[in-house]
């Protein structure tokens, strides 16, 4: 698979880039990406792909379910570079349906030592989908249930993204926008959560 890299490189140097040179000598100097994308590491979601966006357009930071922690540095150097200083005007949040981090948050592996640390910050999402659910006295299928946790944790991510003070700064001065998207592998599909779904904080009807 290593020499499949290369090799793949090799063909993106003598198409791709061979066709485009002009484009990628100006994006070697600045890069000027409109939207930073917070995704899962899951390899079948690529960014690019999905979104048929070119190189420099998408600032990507991903990690195992798209997770904001407010104590993880990578992402709040991400958060600064890209709001203070690439000015960028959107940020996306977008999960996907069939995610492997949630179905460790379900099924906790005694083998697993850092995963379920990292977790720890998508728990909320399940206790809520539980609770609704538990209120409303229903039982639905797993599946079903792991969706509506998939979509919830977009939802309570974007209340961490917020707890950012520079971020909740540059929404109420109007630069700054955040979207909570959903991604379905089966159907190649991006579904956008409309702002009263990430505001209620269900998803039963």
């Amino acid at each position: 698979m290593i020499s499949s890299l290369l090799e793949g490189n090799k063909r993106f140097v003598s198409t791709i880039f061979e066709q485009e040179k002009e484009y990628f000598a100006d994006l070697s100097k600045l890069q000027r990406p409109t939207v930073l994308w917070i995704g899962c590491s899951d390899s079948r979601v690529p960014v690019n792909t999905i979104t048929q966006t070119k190189p420099g357009e998408v600032f990507v930071h991903r990690n195992v379910g798209n997770i904001v922690a407010t104590n993880d540095w990578n992402l709040s150097a991400v958060l600064e570079f890209t709001i203070n200083h690439l000015h960028i005007p959107d940020i996306v949040i977008c999960g996907h349906y069939n995610c492997g981090a949630i179905n460790a948050l379900l099924n906790e592996s005694p083998d697993d030592r850092y995963i379920p640390i990292w977790l720890n910050s998508a728990y909320k999402a399940m206790e809520r989908v539980d609770d609704k659910l538990r209120t409303l006295r229903m039982q639905i299928p797993d599946l079903q249930r792991r969706r509506l946790i998939e979509e919830e944790n977009v939802r309570l991510q974007l209340e961490h993204l917020i707890e950012y003070p520079f971020v909740r700064k540059a929404m109420q001065s109007g630069k700054l926008s955040i979207h909570g998207w959903m991604y379905e592998m089966e159907t190649g599909e991006i579904m956008v959560m409309q702002k009263n779904e990430m505001d209620c904080r269900s998803n039963f009807d």
